[in-house]
């Protein structure tokens, strides 16, 4: 990937080292941050310089928009914690394109629908929507 460009989600999620993982959470806890109020959260023996650079990198990755306040930076998450979580599962699953496979997806709904006898009727409820909002 060239530096600068976003990524899609068709893509996949781009690979995230502990120090973005905890700056990540804190943005999902915070919901707006700038490297101050990141690195104090963070209470690591870390600079201010090291969790900037961390918050950059999630920008750049496309999991972090940005808005300059003043001379600094402001960044919110773009994903939900929720979406990031079930896209890294897709991830771990071998991409969309694995998921799509019908034993895949076969699968995933035998073991949700042992966890919750209601899963079958939310996710119906979830793809009437989908549809709804694509037009078809």
């Amino acid at each position: 990937m060239r530096r600068g460009r976003r990524r899609s989600c068709a893509e996949g999620l781009p690979p995230l080292g502990d120090l973005e993982l905890a700056v990540l959470e804190h943005l999902w806890q915070a919901g707006e941050t700038d490297v101050a109020e990141a690195h104090h959260a963070l209470g690591r023996r870390i600079s201010p310089n090291t969790v900037g650079s961390a918050l950059e990198r999630l920008h750049r990755k496309g999991l972090a928009a940005r808005r300059k306040v003043s001379h600094a930076y402001r960044y919110r998450p773009l994903l939900e914690r929720e979406t990031f979580t079930a896209r890294r599962a897709v991830d771990a699953a071998g991409g969309p394109s694995a998921v799509t496979d019908l034993g895949v997806l076969a699968a995933f709904l035998d073991e949700l629908t042992v966890a919750d006898a209601d899963v079958l009727d939310h996710l119906e409820s979830l793809i009437a929507r989908r549809r709804a909002k694509d037009g078809r």
